[in-house]
């Protein structure tokens, strides 16, 4: 079997540049002497963007074909995948309009409080959201305010970005952490639209592969037609600097994903999982979050040196993909475990030792290679927050929760680490709700004022508006 990729990242087209022959003219390394968007470095990076540009219209003809594909696997909507093309299936109102955009379901619930402050705010403003991914749509659809227009983004070709924006006419783009696609950028750009990057984050390969000689003067070209860059730390603020966006639209670091646990309490899914203590009354519990593949292996071992010590604890496992339920339900029931799974409604007896919430997404950090969850939601509800080694994006949130407190997260090793440690909490209460209080303070400490941090910047510099003082 053949699979397609029409979706071509900028990643991907640098990987291209640097595999084979093509070279832009070459240049001198940047220093900060020379400025990265000078005659020269532009010429590239323009150069760059008509290579880029030529080879993702190139795709157009296979678009179709990939999208239906897609379709068929359920990674596109049924109904309305034709929006990936750019036809929109809702008619614009009338009025400025200002687009969010988020490529999927994390990306864009820390995007939501700030819509919804939009929405409260200026109400005369129309709101659009557009993500990637069903599974965004899914839940996104019941949190978003009822005024606010969900369409799919579209992909990233030359014909389709144009079309969407054309029909849309934002006066101004706001994207989420990393989409930063070439076409999506240099079209709203000349179109004379505002663009702004919140909560932005470049990974450690993305950085790598932009900070090459080949790659730096399309980055720095395309990062110099944003009004405003809100990194979500001070590191991913430096990294933003190494890929020479101008200074002087970088602004204080805040990161939106401390305000996902404000957002999420509005759900009906959080609403259904207030009702899961009812069954727990008097046993003891502890909950896996957003367990990956794998990741299931250290969950069970420890759970099974746990049960022996107190018979009546249960674990909650929420794996990160639901469609993973069925299969940690067999490895445990395969190992002797009483598994209860909400997708099938099962009931809790006294004998059920796991009870599988494969119906929600919530955390992976037990195995090299996983870039760790968001720890705040666990924190705002105010649990003991523990999670393994490997954090990666959120390393900055670990970081700045343990300033706070050294109790507010509890980072293990493995299995054995995480056994001792859920041992030590379950047979010492004083410990465990001075870990509750101490993660729910930090949580507090840091989310308050980011939200109002992030609209007040929007607002000088996008809406043309004196923020609100509320």
């Amino acid at each position: 079997m053949i699979q397609i990729s029409c979706h071509v990242s900028i990643d991907t087209f640098l990987h291209i540049l640097n595999h084979h022959s093509f070279s832009p003219p070459p240049s001198p390394p940047p220093s900060p002497a020379i400025s990265p968007l000078s005659p020269m470095n532009r010429h590239r990076g323009e150069l760059l963007y008509k290579c880029y540009k030529t080879l993702t219209t190139a795709l157009l003809p296979v678009l179709h074909l990939h999208l239906r594909l897609r379709r068929l696997r359920g990674l596109e909507h049924a109904a309305r995948w034709l929006e990936r093309l750019g036809r929109s299936s809702i008619p614009r109102p009338e009025g400025p309009l200002v687009w969010f955009h988020a490529v999927s379901l994390g990306e864009g619930m820390a995007a939501i409080p700030v819509i919804k402050r939009c929405v409260k705010e200026r109400p005369g403003l129309s709101v659009l959201m557009t993500t990637t991914t069903v599974s965004a749509f899914k839940v996104l659809k019941n949190l978003l305010p009822p005024k606010v227009m969900y369409q799919f983004a579209p992909v990233d070709i030359p014909a389709c970005v144009d079309a969407f924006i054309g029909y849309w006419k934002p006066n101004a783009v706001i994207l989420i952490e990393s989409e930063l696609w070439p076409n999506l950028i240099m079209s709203a750009s000349r179109s004379g639209i505002k663009l702004a990057l919140i909560n932005a984050r470049i990974s450690k390969k993305s950085l790598k592969r932009w900070t090459d000689p080949v790659a730096a003067p399309l980055i720095a070209l395309m990062l110099s037609k944003f009004t405003l860059i809100i990194p979500l730390s001070k590191a991913e603020g430096v990294h933003v600097q190494l890929l020479h966006a101008p200074p002087l639209i970088i602004s204080k670091s805040c990161d939106l994903k401390y305000c996902t646990a404000v957002a999420e309490s509005d759900s009906k899914a959080a609403g259904s999982a207030q009702d899961l203590p009812v069954d727990f009354d008097d046993r003891m519990v502890w909950m896996a979050s957003s367990i990956h593949k794998g990741e299931e292996k250290a969950i069970l071992g420890a759970h099974k040196k746990l049960v022996k010590i107190h018979p009546n604890v249960v674990v909650i496992i929420v794996p990160r993909h639901p469609q993973l339920g069925q299969c940690i339900a067999l490895i445990a029931e395969n190992e002797g475990f009483k598994v209860a799974l909400r997708s099938h409604r099962d009931k809790l007896t006294p004998e059920t030792a796991i009870y599988l919430v494969d119906t929600l997404v919530i955390g992976g950090s037990f195995l090299p290679g996983l870039s760790g969850h968001n720890i705040s939601e666990a924190a705002a509800a105010g649990c003991a927050v523990l999670t393994g080694p490997h954090v990666g994006q959120f390393s900055h949130m670990v970081s700045a929760m343990k300033q706070q407190s050294p109790l507010a997260v509890l980072q293990v090793s493995g299995e054995a680490d995480l056994e001792t440690a859920i041992g030590e909490l379950l047979c010492d209460q004083d410990l465990l709700e001075a870990r509750q209080n101490a993660a729910k303070q930090a949580f507090h400490a840091l989310s308050t004022g980011v939200v109002s941090l992030v609209w007040n910047l929007l607002c000088w510099h996008l809406i043309g508006e004196t923020p609100c003082s509320s």
